[in-house]
């Protein structure tokens, strides 16, 4: 298990679920990561831009290293994202809270990548504010939130 605080140092990070809906949480984690200037690459087999980035269609055509992804995508769809994870080189994934990645993760584990789950990526992304900052908070004074 790779260390939450240190997941987004030196990276460049792939969001696997970017969206350009606003309703989903692959937008949020995107529009967030990148409004506070983190190297971030949208992925998404269902468009060819994300807020006027080139989003690409999986982790294996994106032309430049990555080493990091977050996984905002359905269970299912998950396993593929960490063969293509494997087949890129990333050596860093966070399985995002609020589905069961359990199989997903257990696979990226046995090909030797370190993960994250369990709590929100935006919990971790400096400077943490607003409700992430509070949840920061409750989860250091008492283990959950």
């Amino acid at each position: 298990m790779t260390n939450r605080d240190q997941f987004l140092d030196n990276a460049r990070v792939a969001v696997v679920g970017a969206s350009n809906n606003k309703r989903k949480f692959g937008y949020t984690i995107y529009r967030t990561l990148k409004a506070k200037d983190f190297p971030v690459v949208p992925v998404n087999p269902n468009t060819t831009t994300i807020d006027s980035d080139t989003a690409y269609p999986r982790l294996t055509d994106i032309p430049h290293d990555i080493q990091a992804a977050i996984i905002v995508v359905q269970p299912d769809k998950a396993i593929q994202a960490v063969h293509d994870a494997k087949a890129k080189g990333i050596t860093r994934l966070w399985f995002q809270q609020g589905a069961d990645f359990s199989e997903a993760e257990q696979l990226a584990r046995e090909s030797g990548i370190d993960t994250a789950s369990g709590k929100c990526i935006l919990m971790y992304a400096k400077p943490v504010n607003g409700i992430h900052a509070v949840h920061r908070f409750l989860v250091r004074l008492f283990g959950q939130v």
